[in-house]
């Protein structure tokens, strides 16, 4: 089957070695799963010669039916001078009872004489003999040819050398691995090409980023024969990453129309990508590939007006082939087609010949001036547009507030009072918070409950502040903008304020998402 291309995912293992990156033995079984049902041909679940959780995750893995993948242990090759069956570390390999054993050994001379402080005789037999001991037991094996390319580049012949003693022990795959992630795609294309010739095994590529070309020397080395790609959701991976799979995935089968990953598979990519980054506790990378918020962004006037037109005039694929969405940023450079689409996106019925869309876009550019930002901030946005047009009313006004603190030096007390009107009633409250901003929260949506009970479930999620022009008066007296994220359980929703008082920004953005809920009702 040398025509598909197969997917390795080493999220659980080489994934982990990145730095903040760390999984419980839970948390990989759930990420295992959710690999499982995307597709991914091989799970990598982790070293169980190197530590108990791995240990621990085989054990439970090996319980569990998997649809679409084979779990695979990781491991090295014997250690010099002693035989594979009575080598600990490979025997620990046997007892995680996967289908797959991953082992690596040495390509590099550099490494076999100064790390090993073996021959390069001696490495060739460790290689062959591990291999040829797990394919007794009954397992897959596939050889990860560690710094295959900087070993090749050193000593060709003696690279190709290790590859074949591991091809003819039996190996499945030989896979290179550029472990310094310092190689070019020329270099990658030539290396894979040789091993493709000489080899009857199959063979496939494990690159790192180190220079931000981990995903184009994947790319690379299946133009030239790899029939497997080792990469990671996210890329996460040592030092600056491994192999993007977010990225290399539809890359193959959308851009190179090779049969890996089937496309029906590749709608649920960006769930999976969220799905990982939510189990690692990271905060999704809006800039990545595919899978980013910002992958299928529009700001620009023009080309929102192109993209109005012909969607793919400005969008290399559909964004709904791996499960994303097109976004309409709204800003200073935002043009009328900008305010259509995205009114559009948000519900809400306008189109080119709205008489008010000029005075719309106008709105947008002098608040964009004063320091407020509407790409982050589309509940403000929303309330701006509809009230341009006359669609909507003020659900309260706010007659009155104060912000006050007490306390002494080993304690203090934040305290908010307002007064709001609904037609003809008033309520008027006081409430106790952390600080002014959770205060003024408290105190604004217990005056507020009373008349929209839907309030209760609302809470304030997140609070940014950003000084933007710290250079006058130390910062001090500076512009500050706030943005605030809101939930009610179901939806999130994003509001902003500026002003020189970080109480009055604070203010406007929550005035703005209580209002924005109770329009949303």
């Amino acid at each position: 089957m040398k025509n598909l291309v197969e997917i390795y995912d080493t999220t659980l293992r080489d994934g982990t070695q990145g730095e903040g990156v760390s999984f419980s033995v839970a948390d990989k079984l759930r990420v295992a799963e959710k690999l499982d049902a995307f597709g991914v041909h091989y799970i990598e679940g982790g070293w169980p010669g190197s530590n108990p959780k791995d240990i621990e995750f085989f054990k439970e893995a090996s319980k569990r039916q998997w649809k679409n993948s084979q779990i695979a242990a990781f491991g090295s090759t014997r250690r010099k001078k002693i035989a594979a069956k009575d080598d600990p570390q490979v025997k620990l390999l046997i007892d995680a009872k996967t289908p797959v054993v991953t082992i690596f050994g040495k390509t590099w001379l550099l490494h076999v004489k100064e790390v090993l402080r073996t021959s390069p005789k001696e490495n060739i037999a460790m290689i062959a003999d591990t291999i040829a001991f797990l394919k007794k037991s009954g397992r897959k094996v596939i050889y990860d040819a560690e710094h295959a390319l900087d070993g090749y580049k050193d000593n060709a012949e003696y690279a190709m050398a290790t590859w074949k003693a591991a091809e003819e022990a039996g190996a499945d795959f030989v896979v290179l691995c550029d472990t310094n992630g310092g190689s070019l795609p020329s270099e990658v294309s030539q290396v894979t090409f040789a091993a493709s010739k000489e080899l009857s095994c199959q063979v496939g590529i494990h690159t790192h980023n180190d220079i931000g070309l981990g995903v184009a020397n994947a790319i690379a080395a299946v133009d030239q024969g790899a029939t497997q790609v080792q990469g990671t959701v996210n890329g996460y991976g040592e030092r600056t990453g491994n192999c993007n799979l977010t990225s290399v995935i539809p890359n193959i089968t959308l851009k190179m129309a090779r049969r890996s990953i089937p496309k029906s598979r590749i709608k649920k990519l960006w769930d999976l990508s969220r799905f990982v980054d939510e189990v690692a506790n990271f905060i999704p990378d809006n800039r990545q590939p595919w899978v980013g918020g910002t992958a299928f962004a529009h700001k620009g006037g023009m080309h929102v007006n192109a993209v109005q037109k012909v969607a793919h005039s400005f969008e290399h694929a559909n964004p709904d082939v791996v499960g994303n969405k097109r976004r309409i940023l709204v800003s200073d450079l935002a043009g009328r087609s900008n305010i259509v689409m995205k009114a559009q996106e948000m519900g809400i019925r306008i189109h080119n010949d709205t008489p008010e869309l000029k005075d719309i876009l106008l709105k947008v550019k002098e608040q964009e001036h004063l320091g407020y930002d509407y790409e982050g901030a589309e509940g403000s946005l929303a309330l701006l547009i509809r009230k341009a047009i006359g669609r909507v009313e003020p659900a309260f006004y706010l007659d009155a507030y104060h912000v006050s603190m007490r306390g002494d030096s080993d304690d203090h007390v934040c305290e908010a009072t307002v007064k709001v009107r609904v037609g003809e009633k008033t309520a008027h409250t006081v409430a106790d918070g952390d600080g002014p901003v959770n205060a003024l929260d408290q105190a604004l949506r217990n005056a507020l409950r009373g008349f929209y009970p839907v309030l209760k479930k609302v809470k304030l999620t997140d609070y940014k502040v950003r000084i933007l022009n710290s250079s006058r008066a130390f910062g001090t007296a500076a512009k500050t903008r706030v943005l605030i994220e809101s939930t009610d359980g179901k939806d999130r929703w994003y509001t902003v304020g500026v002003n020189e008082n970080i109480i009055e920004a604070s203010l406007q953005a929550l005035l703005d998402s209580i209002e924005y809920r109770l329009l949303k009702k």
